[in-house]
């Protein structure tokens, strides 16, 4: 499905009337979402909070980033299931970026799951490199842990 139309996306910032779209994409593309109050307090803490909707106000995606002394911390993207592979989450990553770069910060860092290809595949190919390993960093399936592998970009 393509988005409405591409050209009239709209890019903002989250409000807490945007949580409940943001929780409806979050448990449909994550086996372990985040709740929502981890949402209500990355809003309430100040991080940089947007989503991306279409013209008639249907949350398309979103991401979370905390700014940490000279880099930016992306710890939430996510895109509509139905939309993923069009270019908006690269959108979404031009967005971080820019307010990494008007915050003067040296890079952005990210986690990923191993086992999450597409988004390895995306970030590999906008720039950002593995510099780690963080062990047992995710919920997995059957009270399993699973590892995050650690990327950054440079600015």
């Amino acid at each position: 499905m393509q988005p409405e139309n591409p050209d009239m996306l709209i890019l903002e910032p989250m409000q807490d009337a945007d949580i409940e779209q943001v929780l409806a994409i979050e448990n449909s593309v994550y086996p372990h979402p985040w709740s929502r109050g981890n949402f209500l307090d990355s809003l309430a803490s100040g991080y940089e909070a947007w989503v991306v909707r279409e013209p008639t106000f249907k949350l398309a995606g979103y991401f979370l980033a905390m700014p940490v002394v000279d880099e930016m911390h992306l710890l939430n993207i996510s895109v509509r299931a139905d939309l993923q592979g069009q270019g908006l989450g690269r959108r979404l990553l031009d967005r971080v970026g820019a307010l990494a770069r008007g915050q003067g910060m040296t890079s952005i860092l990210l986690e990923v799951r191993p086992s999450n290809q597409r988004a390895l595949a995306v970030y590999e190919r906008y720039g950002y490199v593995r510099i780690g390993l963080r062990k047992a960093y995710y919920p997995a399936t059957g009270g399993a842990r699973e590892d995050a592998i650690v990327m950054r970009l440079c600015l």
